[in-house]
């Protein structure tokens, strides 16, 4: 990570309440930020009621970029890709990808009018929007297939979400969020480590971006940038950076607790979250080419790969 800057301009309120402010720099199809999930449910939960969150949504694939000459070769690339990353994090993915995204756009408007139904829901859609990539190998990149993944979802108005995807104000925000995704503060500019995920900021066709996921944490102590995938010995330590004055320490919670909260636990999720790696008894296991998911009966009962393989298949004419 990148050394705090302490002499950066801090307002008045940060100063007196000794307030962090936590920008996450993300995107529903970006497997280095899938990966780093488990890491960041642990931050978000030792960090609530202590730290302000905001996500940013970077937009990793764009309505306007260039098609593939050859999809179905680039696609059989992309798997692949994903498949190295995931060796490295750990994550599960899918056995066969079966189209790179188009666009992250419609995934990311959806969790952006998500955020407007509480935190619970926004978690939960994008959470599923990830996993339309990740587990089911069918990224949810238009309207019509981020409304069909959602379908059912608990604790989500899916009705309202879809209407509010167009609203102006929704679609000022990603705008903005693209925006600020490709201005990177010095901090990220200057970022470099070693491993497969090293560098703060990413090329593009106009300058450049965040590397996707990227976290800034702000606080009296100053400003610490994280791009990339980091550990969580990282993370606390940026945190004990920016707030050196509060006690940052994460504690394990039970396997049935964690399923309760979260609905959609990963290997990693387990471990990092719970301390073990045995599943809660009631959870429905969804096999993957990276390692099972485990699922809340509620989550399962909706969710869009096991209804996929539950379909009945037609028969050969």
């Amino acid at each position: 990570m990148t050394s705090a800057s302490p002499d950066r301009p801090r307002s008045a309120e940060t100063d007196r309440d000794g307030a962090v402010d936590i920008v996450e720099y993300t995107d529903p199809a970006c497997p280095w930020a899938w990966g780093s999930e488990p890491a960041f449910r642990l931050l978000r939960a030792l960090t609530a009621g202590r730290a302000r969150w905001r996500r940013v949504f970077g937009i990793l694939f764009d309505e306007d970029d260039d098609p593939a000459p050859d999809p179905a070769a680039e696609t059989a690339w992309y798997g692949r890709y994903i498949a190295d990353i995931a060796r490295h994090t750990r994550a599960p993915y899918a056995h066969r990808l079966r189209w790179v995204a188009a666009t992250s756009r419609p995934a990311s408007l959806a969790a952006k009018a998500a955020e407007r139904q509480g935190a619970t829901a926004a978690e939960r859609v994008l959470r599923r929007l990830r996993e339309t990539t990740f587990v089911l190998g069918a990224p949810a990149d238009t309207a019509e297939r981020v409304l069909g993944a959602l379908a059912g979802l608990d604790g989500v108005d899916v009705g309202r979400l879809g209407a509010e995807m167009d609203d102006p104000e929704v679609v000022a925000a990603v705008r903005r969020d693209h925006a600020e995704a490709r201005d990177p503060i010095p901090e990220a500019r200057a970022f470099h480590a070693p491993g497969p995920h090293g560098t703060g900021v990413k090329e593009t066709d106009d300058g450049v971006r965040y590397a996707l996921p990227t976290l800034v944490f702000s606080g009296p102590g100053g400003r610490v940038a994280a791009p990339g995938r980091r550990s969580m010995a990282e993370y606390l330590a940026a945190l004990r950076t920016v707030a050196p004055r509060q006690l940052w320490e994460a504690a394990p919670i039970g396997p049935e607790e964690a399923l309760a909260e979260y609905r959609s636990l990963t290997g990693p999720d387990l471990s990092l979250l719970t301390g073990g790696t045995t599943p809660p008894p009631t959870a429905v296991r969804l096999d993957t080419a990276g390692g099972p998911l485990w699922l809340h009966p509620d989550e399962a009962a909706t969710h869009p790969a096991l209804i996929a393989a539950e379909e009945p298949k037609s028969p050969r004419s």
